[in-house]
């Protein structure tokens, strides 16, 4: 069954013109092909290049892993933006921090993307031990999804990086293609590992 409405996901660089976008192109086409209207990703930049598009590279990125960079315009965050925000996905450490600075209602919501990857992996994983069936007791996307930073939270311990480093995607902004190679490096793992949870445990 389909939510009545979409389960609103952010996610949140510096510029928003590098690793944001990709982060926000690539999981809306992976959720759209898992459940069409039941998603709806954007993003934001804690110091946006307002109206800018996605950089080359990174919309080269995006077009390879069979995501779109067309009509993409920067745009700053803000605490209205936040406001409707189911979860939020940054790349850094840092910008969690901004983030809740906005808006601290939001701590239990908001993730480092790497963070948030592996903790949808630790869940799996003791789901799987326990024979827990709780996601499949979800009669839609937005119970699921809305329900997560409950359950997640249980398994925080199990998913701490071993560097802090490990929550990090580095920032490629007017620098060489071997520091996007980085990027897509750390930021491409977590957007499967995110998109594959959602193929498997998502109510359609």
């Amino acid at each position: 069954m389909e939510s009545p409405t979409p389960v609103r996901i952010l996610t949140v660089c510096t510029g928003n013109i590098c690793r944001s976008p990709v982060a926000e192109r690539l999981l809306q086409a992976g959720l759209d092909q898992v459940l069409p209207g039941g998603f709806e990703v954007r993003s934001a930049g804690t110091r946006a290049m307002v109206g800018s598009p996605i950089q080359p590279l990174s919309a080269d990125i995006v077009r390879m892993y069979g995501g779109t960079d067309k009509a993409f315009a920067a745009r700053q965050l803000t605490a209205k933006i936040l406001r409707d925000t189911d979860i939020v996905l940054t790349m850094t450490s840092k910008h969690r921090g901004e983030v809740l600075q906005l808006d601290a209602s939001l701590l239990k919501r908001t993730f480092t993307i790497r963070e948030f990857a592996r903790m949808l992996e630790a869940l799996e994983e003791r789901d799987a031990a326990a024979s827990d069936s709780s996601a499949e007791k979800a009669y839609d996307a937005g119970t699921l999804w809305r329900g997560l930073s409950a359950r997640l939270a249980s398994v925080r311990h199990l998913a701490l990086a071993a560097d802090s480093a490990d929550n990090e995607v580095i920032d490629p902004y007017k620098r060489g293609p071997e520091v996007y190679r980085q990027m897509e490096d750390e930021l491409a793992p977590a957007i499967l590992t995110i998109l594959r949870y959602a193929r498997l445990n998502t109510p359609t």
